[in-house]
């Protein structure tokens, strides 16, 4: 836990709650104890070895309201997104659990279930202009991010996935996010109802996810202050062409719920 650095751009909106959490699991309290007193979540945090041999851990929630949580980061923010995104939170996991009482665990996870836990792990919330929405969806990483730069300082985001949070506690370039689009007309105070509107399991279906290397957000990194930054094709890929025709969608305008 000492190695988070809470003023950390991408940790901001959960600066407030999360680091007195962290302090005391850094002071010795076990972890599900120190999450369920903070009393911000619809769920109760308790130990993995809580959960029954055999049964599916989004299963095991689902029934029981209950959440397996080991010591470490990855499961502290987990827990922290639970705080912060309760419906939404609830959401996924109702999903998950639909979709495992249809088909099973099994060894390969179905689309729906895919997307899900690609969310749940790595998504960023973004409410961009369509213009810059376009940019990012094709990859155009040089309109995005050093043309349209102005244009980040008024583009709202959340933090969501837990395991790209905690890939960033020890940051590197290649971390990568995958977007998922906000419609201009949601407002902040309503970004959970909104996205627990909005996993349906037709949309994720269509995965329409958008990657972006997490250190590229322009005020997020110091060195991406330099155009250079995003010249490494290594880590700011073109897209290939074959994306485009599979992922329409990706770039068609969106409106939110009436």
């Amino acid at each position: 836990m000492s190695d988070i650095d809470w003023y950390a751009p991408w940790l901001a909106d959960w600066r407030a709650v999360g680091e007195p959490i962290a302090r005391q699991v850094a002071a010795g309290s076990p972890q599900p104890e120190a999450l369920n007193a903070a009393g911000r979540a619809p769920v109760r945090f308790v130990p993995q070895a809580d959960l029954p041999e055999g049964q599916a851990y989004e299963d095991f929630i689902f029934a029981t309201g209950q959440v397996p949580t080991r010591e470490g980061l990855h499961d502290f923010f987990n827990a922290l997104c639970w705080m912060h995104f309760p419906l939404a939170k609830k959401r996924l996991n109702q999903l998950q659990a639909q979709e495992i009482a249809r088909a099973g665990v099994g060894q390969v996870r179905g689309p729906v279930r895919d997307a899900a836990t690609v969310f749940d792990e790595n998504a960023l919330l973004i409410q961009p202009s369509d213009a810059l929405w376009a940019a990012l969806t094709e990859h155009r990483w040089r309109d995005a991010l050093v043309v349209l730069r102005s244009e980040w300082a008024h583009t709202r985001l959340w933090t969501f996935g837990h395991a790209a949070l905690e890939k960033a506690v020890q940051p590197y370039k290649s971390i990568t996010v995958h977007l998922w689009r906000v419609p201009l007309g949601v407002a902040a105070a309503d970004i959970d109802a909104w996205l627990a509107q909005d996993l349906t399991p037709e949309k994720l279906a269509r995965k329409p996810f958008s990657p972006l290397p997490l250190l590229g957000v322009p005020g997020w990194w110091p060195a991406n202050e330099d155009p250079a930054f995003y010249a490494d094709a290594s880590v700011f890929r073109p897209r290939r062409r074959r994306h485009l025709a599979e992922k329409p969608y990706a770039n068609a305008e969106i409106t939110p719920p009436a």
